[in-house]
């Protein structure tokens, strides 16, 4: 598999440009590094943000005993279930 090298482009004003290649030298990066390192970390963090789902303790014992509980289908379920055994009787 190839990694073909893809680009992003921004425009800053000199302040914030200045800033960050400061902020690089003091890391010892180049600051294409720098930038990609910082753009990675933000990302990873928005999207764990967007995609971790995170428990109370009284949650979390709640969701546990609901999965050690024994299945009981309701009303609906059973009825769709039936019906689905009569058109699987028809065939």
């Amino acid at each position: 598999m190839t990694n073909a090298a893809a680009r992003l482009d921004l425009r800053i004003d000199a302040r914030d440009k200045d800033r960050i290649t400061r902020a690089a030298a003091l890391r010892g990066m180049a600051v294409s590094a720098f930038v990609r390192s910082a753009v990675l970390r933000e990302a990873d963090t928005a999207i764990a943000a967007e995609t971790t789902v995170a428990l109370s303790p009284a949650e979390s014992r709640h969701f546990l005993a609901s999965l050690d509980a024994p299945f009981q289908p309701n009303a609906r379920l059973k009825k769709a279930m039936k019906s689905a055994a009569r058109l699987t009787e028809r065939r």
